[in-house]
């Protein structure tokens, strides 16, 4: 009899928020109601003029492109070079996503990575990079510092700053030593820089920054998304810029797979894009938000590492995460714990930015109580 294949999801871990359930039941059952802050979902409004541009071209009965339309990559080239201090940019070396969180998971089995290769992400780490080497059937391994790795075999390299979950920022010094060593080595480099333009006491840099990747973009993919800066998480746009000698292979693949942004949703990114007074309005309700929040948590007893950037505090009562969220459950408040991102964070918690002002204070409130 033939073997069957190994089913997809054989190769996956456990989904870990199912874990959090019990500890939801709880903070639900609070009489002023739940505050969740355990996932980074915006609660905000899309803006205006981006919804206005969704409508706009609503009426789209055609197939939309998956490299995207040429106003779609304009948006993008002209961003990145703006905002990331990208320079020498054509439309051959962006690329549309169908929200970054897709890309992380799928690129490396879309790349060709397989058996015998090996993708590495950071010890504290979103748990997509662990699923996308494991969907495509590769060994992965985690490091502190990744020119510390074995270089043999060594396929992809994640970079992840600012850090979901700490907020951890790797300085251009930091960056520059890595990209080195990964070209060095032959190593593509896959940079996820989703909260990029969300820096509070630091001014996080890409990769693609010419004092980084020394104006070359060999070997270099950064990973950007609209979700956080933009309110888009529900609209699924998101992008990546980098070698176009990695992305002209992706883009005949992901035609082939159909991977394509609607058409509407390509025309809001471009509008979103283009205006950056949305963004600065949005980081000032975050900033006040974590303001509001850090103090509370400080004075409750809570040490915060990292958290210079992103939409995250990295908090500890020096305990294991799970009787920290057992604790804060029970003032109806419910979190993240530590070890979703990694062994290391077992003593951690991560407290999400993203409610309402209301919920914020409302959490401040319980918290200082």
């Amino acid at each position: 009899m033939p073997a069957h294949p190994q089913p997809l999801d054989a190769l996956l871990p456990g989904f870990p928020w199912d874990k959090l359930e019990p500890y939801k039941k709880t903070a639900t059952a609070h009489p002023e109601g739940i505050v969740d802050l355990s996932v980074g979902t915006p609660v905000d409004p899309v803006p205006g003029f981006v919804q206005d541009a969704l409508s706009a071209a609503a009426d789209s009965p055609g197939y939309p492109t998956v490299w995207g339309t040429p106003e779609l990559r304009d948006a993008i080239v002209a961003w990145a070079e703006r905002r990331l201090g990208a320079r020498g940019l054509s439309h051959r070396h962006v690329l549309p996503v169908v929200g970054s969180k897709e890309f992380v998971a799928w690129a490396p089995l879309q790349l060709g990575i397989g058996p015998g290769d090996r993708v590495a992400y950071p010890r504290l780490a979103y748990p997509t990079y662990e699923v996308g080497a494991r969907l495509a059937r590769a060994e992965h391994v985690v490091y502190d510092d990744p020119t510390t790795l074995d270089p043999e075999g060594l396929r992809v390299l994640w970079l992840n700053s600012p850090s979901n979950p700490t907020g951890r920022v790797l300085g251009k010094d930091e960056l520059t030593r890595i990209v080195a060593w990964a070209r060095e080595h032959g190593v593509l480099v896959l940079s996820d820089e989703c909260y990029l333009e969300l820096g509070w006491e630091a001014d996080p840099v890409s990769v693609l920054h010419p004092d980084v990747c020394g104006g070359s973009h060999e070997g270099i993919v950064a990973v950007h998304s609209l979700s956080k800066r933009s309110n888009l998480a529900g609209y699924r746009a998101a992008f990546v810029v980098g070698d176009p000698d990695v992305l002209g292979p992706l883009l005949q693949v992901r035609k082939h797979g159909g991977m394509m942004t609607a058409a509407p949703v390509q025309a809001a990114t471009a509008a979103a894009l283009a205006d950056d007074k949305h963004v600065e309005e949005q980081r000032e309700r975050y900033a006040a938000r974590r303001t509001a929040l850090r103090t509370a948590l400080l004075d409750h007893g809570f040490r915060i590492e990292h958290s210079e950037a992103s939409l995250y505090l990295w908090a500890t009562r020096g305990e294991s995460c799970w009787d920290t969220v057992a604790h804060l459950a029970s003032l109806g408040i419910l979190v993240a714990p530590g070890d979703f991102y990694g062994e290391a964070g077992e003593r951690f918690v991560r407290v999400g930015l993203t409610a309402s002002d209301e919920r914020i204070a409302s959490a401040v409130a319980r918290l200082s109580a």
